[in-house]
């Protein structure tokens, strides 16, 4: 996970595709689909719509980023980027307010279809890098449809493709698989060959499944309860990073910086995974080491996070693209642990038991629970997030095609951590509101972990050797 800046972006000829006009003004045309936003869908837009009216225009797309190596053929290009958007019904859908209710639309395969412009040469990859977040923040806007932009830097020897959508249609388990599937209809446009199109299940009747699901509960509901006893103890709020950020509570909301490295390399993440694993493996090791980090810090008894988790709970919604994430309430007494271990212990029997709770969309929630939460911020809380990302078709090649999931980096008070399993290590990646005491934190909390999990490491390859 990276942003524009680090992505390696080099000059070349740049090439845009939207969506055709012709597909646009069909769309405008179109009847309600009866199929509901998901409730993170309506809370992402609404809450977007509520900063605007604040006066703030804050970007919040987020992408991928690849190489494609050789000669490039524009036409066998588009049709792999149609061929790819035609299987995820989700890009195709789009909302438009009736008063304050948002309704949905849906465009038939058969109207969809892309429009290329040949943008120009650029020699300067600075200029490029800010054109191209000056072109997504307008075209994968929350805002608007449609609400993705397609682009390519070609050059002599291969092209670089970029991605953005805005975040109501995909997860970072969705842009992580477009490396592939798009090599994989590129290869196929240029050999001629037709690949059979996978029955990929749609996002959009997950959210109708999902909301019917939702709207079941009352605030009587033990989901209800427990998110209610959460936020209570988080003093009547969605939690943030619990250490000096630096921030001004009377100030506007701050611009934010992004901070991203390697933690450790194949070897070490491993021998980590391997210790872990007994407790639940690297996701458990992973939210340990952050407690830890946080209590040195700021000296806390209790951290206090929300872990992100999959909502991909039927294997017909693995391939699908779109936003199948919802969050559990994670509490942690490290106050309580003498070592590691203790802490791990502590973390997976907050993890077995919160995970369920991931499964209720947590804005469905807070409806239920009344309280006042008008977003501020387009993050409504700090998040932890894990992913291990190597059994990803294609993940392998990875560092070989420069591929990337992107993330905006722009305006906001809460601080969003990414740690993510590659071939190459354990990556660690977070926004964070741009002071200095939030960067030294946060920059202090990144070492922290290195070197908790360096440590472990080395005990596990010390507890193999004896073995």
């Amino acid at each position: 996970m990276t942003d524009l800046q680090r992505c390696e972006i080099r000059p070349g000829r740049l090439v845009e595709w939207t969506l055709h006009p012709a597909s646009v003004g069909a769309a405008r045309a179109l009847p309600d689909d009866a199929r509901p936003p998901a409730y993170v869908q309506e809370s992402h837009i609404r809450t977007a719509r509520t900063v605007r009216e604040d006066g703030l225009f804050v970007p919040t797309w987020i992408g991928t980023a690849f190489d494609i190596p050789g000669r490039i053929e524009l036409d066998v290009l588009q049709g792999a980027l149609e061929s790819w958007m035609l299987r995820h019904e989700t890009l195709r859908s789009g909302f438009r307010w009736a008063g304050d209710e948002m309704r949905r639309f849906t465009l038939g395969e058969g109207a969809v279809a892309l429009h290329r412009e040949d943008v120009g040469e650029f020699a300067d990859p600075v200029t490029l890098t800010r054109y191209l977040q000056d072109r997504f923040d307008v075209a994968a806007d929350a805002l608007t449809w449609p609400n993705f932009l397609f682009a390519a830097v070609v050059r002599d020897d291969g092209a670089s493709v970029y991605m953005a959508f805005d975040h109501s249609n995909v997860d970072a388990y969705s842009i992580h698989r477009i490396t592939a599937e798009i090599h994989e209809l590129y290869a196929a446009g240029l050999d001629g060959r037709a690949v059979e199109p996978q029955p990929v299940a749609s996002y959009v009747d997950f959210c109708a499944s999902e909301r019917t699901d939702a709207d079941l509960i009352d605030d009587t509901h033990t989901v209800v309860g427990r998110w209610r006893e959460f936020i209570a103890r988080c003093d009547g709020k969605l939690p943030n990073f619990p250490v000096d950020l630096g921030l001004d509570p009377e100030g506007p909301l701050p611009e934010q910086r992004f901070l991203t490295e390697m933690l450790v390399d194949a070897e070490d993440a491993a021998a980590f995974e391997a210790y872990c694993r007994p407790y639940g493996g690297t996701l458990v090791g992973v939210v340990a080491a952050v407690a830890l980090a946080a209590r040195e810090i700021g000296g806390l008894g209790v951290y206090r996070t929300v872990v992100p988790f999959h909502t991909r709970v039927k294997s017909r919604w693995a391939d699908s693209v779109g936003w199948y994430v919802g969050g559990a309430p994670v509490e942690i007494p490290v106050a309580r642990a003498t070592d590691f271990d203790g802490v791990l212990e502590l973390v997976r029997a907050a993890l077995r038991d919160t995970r369920p709770l991931s499964r209720m969309p947590l804005a469905r929630v807070l409806r239920l629970l009344g309280a006042d939460f008008r977003p501020t911020s387009p993050d409504l809380y700090s998040i932890l997030s894990y992913v291990d990302s190597r059994g990803i078709p294609g993940a392998e090649r990875w560092q070989e095609l420069k591929a990337y999931g992107l993330i905006r980096v722009s305006y906001g008070d809460q601080v969003c951590a990414w740690v993510t399993r590659v071939h190459e290590g354990l990556q660690f990646a977070c926004r964070l509101p741009d002071t200095e005491v939030a960067h030294r934190n946060m920059r202090r909390t990144a070492d922290l972990v290195r070197e908790r999990v360096v440590a472990v490491a080395r005990e596990a390859a010390a507890l193999t050797v004896r073995v």
